[in-house]
Parts: C-alpha cells; structure tokens; sequence
C-alpha cells in the first residue's frame, strides 16, 4: 500500500511554518502534491541529492543572478519531482523574487513559497517529518492489525462467509465475491437492500473492468481486487466504498483477497491429501504391493470406502490431450477431483487417484444390490458435467475380489487407450465397444502385428518421411470415406482432380490397386494397427 503522504497545502498550515507567514505565489493549482520530505538547501547544484517529493527550503544566497542560471536550477529541481521550494526572504532577497525564477517555476509546474518572515527551518524540517513518520506508523500499525486479524482466519481456515463478514466489520462497507463470469459467489452487505445492492449485478460487474490488479470504478463506487494464486485468478473480491476509497480500504480488501486465495489452496491441498491416500491404495492394488488383500481391504476400509463384499468395478478416465508441467498436471488434478466430487454426489462407494500422468483410477465399489450398468450412466453423466468432454470414461470387467481388481483396471486402462481415438462419444466405453481397434490394441505389442503393419505400408510411410508428403493422411481419408473419393476429397480439403492424383501416387508408391476391396481393407487393418503401434502412452 502506498504512504499516505501530507499534501503541501498540509503542511503549509503547520504551525513551524505559519509562523514563518508562507506566501504562495507561484503554482497555488498545485497544492494538492505530496511532501515525502524537507530538504535545506543552500547549493545550486542539487538535483543529484533528491529523490522527489521534497519541500525545498532556502535563504536564496546561493542562488545564480543569471536568468539563464535560475532556469536551470528550477528545471533540474522540477526533473526529480521536487514537491515545491519555499524562499526565506531577507538575506538575498527582500520583497520579491526575480521575474526570471518565477516565470521558470511557473513553466515547470513547480510551487514556489515566500516566507515573509525569519524561519526556523530546523523547526519546519521537524515538524514536516513527525508528520510523515507518524502517517507511516499509523499506517505500520493497521499493517499490522489486519495481518493480526487475516492470519487468525487463515488458520482457523475460515470460510468465504466469515472472511467477508470481517471485512465488513472492519471497513463498514458491503462486500460482494464473485467468479471470473461475474456471478456473485458470497457476499454480505452489511444490512443493504440485497434488491438495490444485487440488481443486473452480472451487467454492471462486466461494466467495471480493470487493467491493474486494485482499481476504485468512480462509476459504481466499488473498490475492486483480483482473488487468485500462482498466476491463475479465480475470482474478483469487490468492496462498495462509494468515494475515493483511502489507503486503509485498498489494504483491507487486498489482504481479504490475499486470505481467500489462500483458503481456496489449501481446500484443493486437503483435497489432494484424499486423491494421495486413495491413489496409493489403487496402486498397491494394481501392482500387488500388499502381501495380503486383507491389508488393502483394511487400508480402504480406513479412509471410507468398504471393498469387502461388494462388487468391485476399475474404471479409468483418460485424458484426451497429453501434456507436461504445470498446467498438465492441474489438468489432472482437477479431473481427479471432478471424478471423485461426482462419486460423493451420488453417493458411489469409490476410491479416486491419478494412475499417472494421463488417467484417473476409480475403483467402484458398488453394493450387490446397485445395478451397475444404471450406476455407470448415472456416473457418466455427473462426470460429463464436472469435467467435460476432456476425457473418456472407460470401464472394466467386474472382479469378484480384490485380487482380481487389477486384472478389471488394465482391461479399462486398453479401452480407455483406444476410446479417445472413437467418434461416437459413448458415455463411456467397454472391451466390446471397441470392436476391431480394441481387438488391435491388445495386440499392440506383438511383432507379427509391427511386421504386417511395416509390409503394408512401410513404402508409403518411407515415401512421406523422405518427402514431407502427406500420403499416408490421404490414404487414411480415402479409406474412412468407405472409398468414396468425392467425400474423402471434401474431408481432405482437396479438389477432386487433386485427390484423385494423391491417389494415383499411392498406388504407385505401394504397387497395388485401390480398386479392390480386399486391399483396400487390409490396408484400413494396417492403418487401425498403426494407431495402436504408435500409441505410446
């Protein structure tokens, strides 16, 4: 928060200076400028010594006869910001001061003081700079009192309901929270009409924007700071002050955003610990880590979630879009917890946790009463609607036990592999759904699957690597089309004499005809196998 400093208009109207009968008679517009400090000055060369803001007091005995001089002097003095320069008249000059200095200081904007009589210009200084240390520790210590106070609801790990009441306590103001689409969040408006105060809120919140990160809106009255953390907001925290708001208001409302940001951080890390616990019991699960499924019944049964006599489902969200750092893994993160927010809302007995870097594990563990196939659509839709279409719902066998959860969670881990790549958008996906790229899938892996694919279509893929051509795509539209050429023509954004060339290079390239059903289907498997090869995730 910046200093809340005197105004020159202040500090003329001390007594140290009043004393001394100040005239002002050159920038009286320019009252209004701060004092940051007082300087005693009997150089010309004095520039270098200031930072701005100075009230510059001088006998004038130093100062240059020559017009030329004196404009120099006020023209450095006006470059560093000089807050005004007050003149003790009776030793250099005795009634006025030259036309020269006046005009330059007039030019500069800079205010020119006479005083017309002897100062104590120790006296000034003193008085100046009590002034501006008390300002400053009045402001240190409601610093303090609001770190006081925002520090205790930080660790009681207060709710957005509280922190804004105590913003309304402290600044007798009402207080509005909202998100990022200008919907009100929380508020309290410390007994105002909520009809007058919340009226076409979203238009008038939309009306009110800002470049910098606090900005007071004179059109609506609100004092209006940014609520977020680590580069990504989240929300605005808007205070109606109505005028000008002062210093103390800017600090309140920014420590308040500060204290709601970090609730908000830590809801997401209590929420995280959850996602770790149940991530490392699937784990354990998928990778046999427990000696006994005793241990991982124990372990679950621990954190809420019973598997002992029920029907245990794997299921996999896969993300549809890869991805590294940060903002990959707040992708995951959330999906993790929109999965398990899903779960808790339809109260689904289930454990949640990122598997690695691209999909989410959730082990259902249904009663045997709950019908499954009801549950799973219920859960597809919930999911849909927290997390959207950014990943695909895959689901595994049923396993009778735990030993046979892992076998349930890499059949729904393939399934999920090969789902991103369909164009039906189930609501979620099963080993028969796939058809022949599931079929394909499983046999990834396989060398005589590798070797079919690199006799089918080695040549083409060759050609394109050595010439940047786009063959390969070509063939895959002409394919996809059913071997309609005027539809993979369209689908490839070519002219139909413009395809039909690609084709005629293809068949070339490869040595056979695209006229004849049987090749033109061994090369659609060559190219659904080649999916499944390069899929490295």
């Amino acid at each position: 928060m910046e200093t809340v400093l005197p105004t020159l208009a202040e500090v003329l109207q001390l007594p140290a200076l009043q004393r001394a009968r100040p005239r002002v008679v050159v920038g009286s517009e320019h009252l209004d400028v701060a004092v940051r400090w007082v300087h005693i000055a009997e150089v010309t060369d004095l520039a270098h010594l200031l930072r701005g803001g100075e009230l510059v007091l001088s006998t004038g005995i130093a100062m240059p006869d020559d017009p030329d001089a004196l404009r120099r002097y006020i023209d450095d003095l006006s470059a560093v910001g000089v807050s005004g320069i007050a003149v003790e008249l009776g030793r250099k000059y005795h009634a006025e001061l030259p036309r020269a200095f006046l005009d330059a200081a007039r030019d500069a904007g800079v205010p020119v003081i006479l005083l017309d009589r002897e100062a104590r210009f120790v006296e000034i200084t003193e008085a100046v700079h009590i002034r501006v240390v008390n300002e400053q520790l009045e402001e240190l210590r409601e610093s303090e009192k609001l770190h006081s106070v925002f520090t205790r609801l930080s660790v009681e790990g207060a709710d957005a309901g509280r922190i804004l009441h105590e913003v309304v306590q402290l600044s007798d103001c009402p207080v509005v929270l909202e998100n990022l689409t200008h919907q009100v969040l929380a508020c309290d408006l410390n007994g105002e009409d909520p009809g007058t105060l919340l009226t076409s809120w979203e238009s008038r919140s939309r009306a009110a924007r800002s470049g910098s990160r606090t900005v007071h809106t004179p059109a609506t009255g609100w004092l209006v700071t940014m609520v977020g953390a680590r580069g990504q907001d989240w929300g605005r925290l808007i205070l109606v002050v109505g005028a000008s708001p002062t210093p103390r208001q800017s600090m309140l409302v920014e420590r308040a955003a500060t204290t709601l940001a970090l609730g908000r951080l830590l809801e997401r890390h209590q929420e995280s610990l959850e996602r770790q616990t149940h991530r490392t019991i699937i784990a354990g699960i998928i990778d046999r880590a427990y000696s006994d499924p005793e241990e991982a019944l124990v372990r679950a049964r621990a954190v809420g979630v019973p598997l002992k006599d029920r029907a245990l489902v794997g299921l996999v969200l896969r993300l549809r879009e890869s991805g590294t750092g940060l903002a990959a893994q707040a992708r995951l993160s959330d999906t993790a917890e929109g999965a398990a927010r899903a779960c808790r809302e339809l109260r689904l007995p289930a454990l949640v946790g990122s598997l690695d870097d691209l999909r989410v594990g959730i082990l259902l563990a249904l009663p045997g009463r709950q019908s499954l196939d009801t549950t799973l659509h219920m859960l597809a839709d919930r999911v849909r609607g927290t997390v959207g279409d950014a990943a695909v719902l895959a689901v595994g066998s049923s396993a009778d036990g735990v030993r046979e959860v892992r076998r349930s969670f890499l059949e729904a881990r393939q399934v999920g592999d090969v789902a991103i790549r369909q164009n039906d958008r189930r609501p979620f996906y099963r080993l028969p759904d796939l058809h022949l790229r599931g079929l394909l899938h499983l046999f990834r892996d396989d060398e005589r699957l590798q070797t079919y694919v690199e006799r089918e279509l080695g040549p083409l893929l060759d050609h394109d690597a050595r010439h940047g051509g786009d063959l390969t795509d070509m063939l895959r539209h002409y394919l996809g089309a059913g071997r309609n050429k005027a539809l993979a023509a369209g689908r490839a954004h070519l002219s139909r004499p413009a395809f039909y060339d690609r084709l005629r290079r293809i068949s070339h390239v490869l040595d056979t005809d695209l006229e004849s059903v049987e090749t033109c289907l061994s090369l659609h498997v060559a190219l659904l196998s080649l999916d499944s090869v390069r899929d490295e995730c």
